[in-house]
């Protein structure tokens, strides 16, 4: 049987909104810092003993704007003494992956750090833009708003999400994100300042858009002998499960959760959750955009079908405890929202939350999204020991 994998944990940097005075290197090295700290490890050879024997890094090429950007990586994340691999899509995967390498017993301690200075880019829409085709969609100008324009027009019209629904998401994004130190700096808004922000993909106005952000963040994966020891406060990974959608858009219905759907049957067979509405007790998603929030909700199988808007009117994300944390709309790089809201969950979990604490959480969500619309969904199942 597999061994249990825990985590034992976690650190970030403040999510800025430009940080153009540290590189990513020293943002990592913040994270890492912090790790080590909280744990004592040291890097070592996987036959050397216990110590962190593997290190998976987070990162983009073009955000980082050069080719295999885990290259510049490896010395400060240990690399030189034994292995390194990248994740280059969704942050969160680098969980599975260190699950993976711990539970099949080719490691015993895994580092995962994730950085990205999304500032660097002169356009947001200009990285997203090359995930597209560069023979049909992308000579028409696609890109991730665009696509997220298409599927909020859908969506909202499907789930009666109003204008006013998606102003009070960013609302309460905010103001939980005021309450979070390492999202600390973003202004607070009005209703009125979201309704008249600019249009920029009908009906995605310019405070619905999760704002450019800069930072790091890792957390330590154990096997469960060695996680007791590393700590008092092990957080288990009890299920996970991802799903990719069709790449071109036509081939996809957009408002059918498809991908999600599928990624989180997946994590809550394996970690025995038979009535997510009950046995979940705190939810972090990603949500780039305001009417996704409650459209990821109904994908997890904790709202109706068709009924974001009725959730909403209902309280639901405050009975559900969702996104504590302020989200991704709190602001975080994109590729790193899933592994964030991981690292949020363990810190629910610990009890370790501060002002956004919940009660005492057993059991938590983490999710994670990449590509135009949704097209790529990764869930994973946390637990306290």
């Amino acid at each position: 049987m597999a061994r249990r994998v825990g985590i034992c944990a976690v650190a970030q940097t403040n999510w800025e909104r430009d940080r153009w005075y540290e590189r990513f290197q020293g943002m990592a090295l913040e994270v890492v810092e912090s790790l080590q700290a909280q744990t004592g490890l040291k890097f070592t050879r996987h036959e050397e003993g216990e110590g962190i024997d593997m290190t998976i890094s987070v990162s983009d090429d073009v955000f980082d704007a050069r080719t295999i950007s885990n290259n510049a990586m490896t010395d400060v994340l240990g690399g030189h003494f034994g292995c390194e691999e990248k994740i280059a899509q969704q942050g969160i995967q680098a969980i599975y992956y260190g699950l993976a390498a711990i539970a099949s017993g080719h490691h015993d301690v895994v580092m995962l750090l994730g950085h990205c200075k999304e500032s660097q880019g002169k356009s947001r829409n200009m990285v997203t833009h090359l995930a597209f085709d560069p023979f049909y969609t992308r000579p028409i100008g696609m890109d991730f708003l665009a696509a997220a324009g298409l599927q909020a027009q859908a969506y909202c019209e499907k789930a009666k999400i109003t204008d006013a629904h998606l102003a009070r998401i960013v609302l309460r994004a905010r103001e939980n994100a005021a309450k979070n130190p390492h999202t600390a700096g973003l202004e607070p808004v009005t209703e009125q300042q979201v309704l008249e922000s600019e249009m920029l993909a009908d009906p995605i106005r310019a405070l619905h858009e999760y704002p450019v952000s800069d930072g790091a963040v890792g957390m330590i994966l154990a096997a469960e002998d060695i996680a007791k020891k590393i700590t008092d406060k092990p957080v288990w990974i009890s299920g996970v499960g991802n799903c990719m959608d069709s790449f071109f858009l036509g081939d996809r219905d957009l408002t059918s959760n498809f991908a999600l759907k599928q990624a989180a049957r997946r994590a809550y067979d394996r970690a025995g959750i038979k009535d997510p509405k009950t046995e979940i007790d705190l939810i972090e998603v990603s949500d780039p955009y305001a009417y996704q929030f409650p459209m990821w909700m109904e994908g997890l199988g904790l709202c109706d079908e068709g009924a974001g808007g009725a959730w909403l009117d209902a309280g639901g994300p405050e009975k559900m405890k969702a996104n504590l944390s302020g989200g991704m709309l709190g602001g975080n790089p994109m590729i790193l929202g899933g592994l964030v809201r991981a690292a949020e969950a363990v810190n629910q979990l610990r009890g370790e939350a501060g002002e956004r604490q919940a009660g005492s959480p057993k059991r938590a969500l983490a999710h994670g999204v990449m590509g135009p619309a949704g097209q790529f969904h990764s869930v994973v199942i946390l637990e306290r020991g």
